[in-house]
């Protein structure tokens, strides 16, 4: 368990000293984010707003309303609640909207083809 105590050690001291981010880009037509008082609220073509609670001790900040930076000093967290962001709208391999990871390419499939 040397390695694991290690690594554990040294993600608490880095985020305490540099902290943790992730980003995530909105990509569709429509989709945006905003943030309010202690929640974010998704706009991903649904018939309705999508609030997402912030969890003490992450920040989210969101630029252009399409752009999400997830920051906290627990990398653990940060990638988890980064990771239920995205689970709101996964991107779809067909039309490629949806939530993605900055940098995350996408292998895009053909469709149906015409008789």
């Amino acid at each position: 368990f040397h390695g694991l105590a290690r690594s554990l050690v040294a993600n608490a001291v880095h985020g305490v000293s540099q902290g943790f981010t992730k980003e995530l880009d909105i990509v569709g037509i429509g989709y945006r984010a905003e943030v309010s008082a202690s929640q974010v609220v998704f706009h991903l073509g649904y018939s309705h707003p999508v609030p997402f609670a912030i969890p003490d001790g992450i920040q989210i900040a969101v630029d252009k309303q399409n752009h999400i930076t997830v920051a906290g000093i627990d990398r653990q967290r940060v990638g988890q609640v980064a990771a239920d962001i995205r689970a709101l709208r996964k991107p779809d391999p067909y039309k490629q909207k949806g939530i993605r990871y900055t940098g995350e390419v996408l292998k895009k499939k053909v469709g149906k083809t015409g008789a």
